[in-house]
């Protein structure tokens, strides 16, 4: 990957329907160059897929927030199988540094969110959550599907 390929990256992630002349225009490049990058950075598993990021009203309605969880040892494997349920949960990594988890929630509310923050609480394993919410997204180059580990 060269810088083309990632300035076209860079482009691709946040409008990944513009069309391939513009692309090309912004790139400085021929428009069957940028044509061959893209269909090369998928074949190559770079672009693993195209989805839909929601906007307003529905990305605007939703509360957002990052959970630090720290685990019992022994008991990673039931927490997560426990969390893997939760429709809210978006993400769940594994992380170093002060907790073993980090989830990603959504919520339609603030109330909505403090309720299932009790019921996370609350699953065998889990000793300490800390949670921030967050306020605004200032940089967001992922899509539903480049998100997704699952993804084809």
């Amino acid at each position: 990957m060269d810088d083309t390929d990632r300035h076209l990256l860079t482009l691709l992630q946040a409008n990944a329907r513009a069309p391939a002349a513009d692309l090309a225009r912004k790139l400085k490049v021929a428009r069957t160059t940028v044509v061959a990058r893209i269909a090369r950075l998928e074949r190559e598993g770079v672009i693993a897929g195209y989805g839909v990021r929601l906007g307003h009203p529905l990305e605007q309605a939703a509360v957002r927030a990052y959970c630090g969880l720290s685990v019992a040892p022994k008991m990673g494997a039931a927490v997560i199988r426990a969390l893997e349920r939760l429709p809210e949960l978006e993400e769940l990594s594994a992380v170093s540094g002060e907790y073993d988890y980090m989830l990603a929630l959504r919520c339609e509310t603030n109330e909505q969110l403090d309720a299932l923050l009790d019921r996370i609480g609350l699953i065998e394993g889990i000793e300490r959550t800390h949670t921030s919410v967050v306020l605004s997204r200032k940089v967001d180059r992922r899509s539903a599907l480049a998100a997704s580990p699952q993804s084809p």
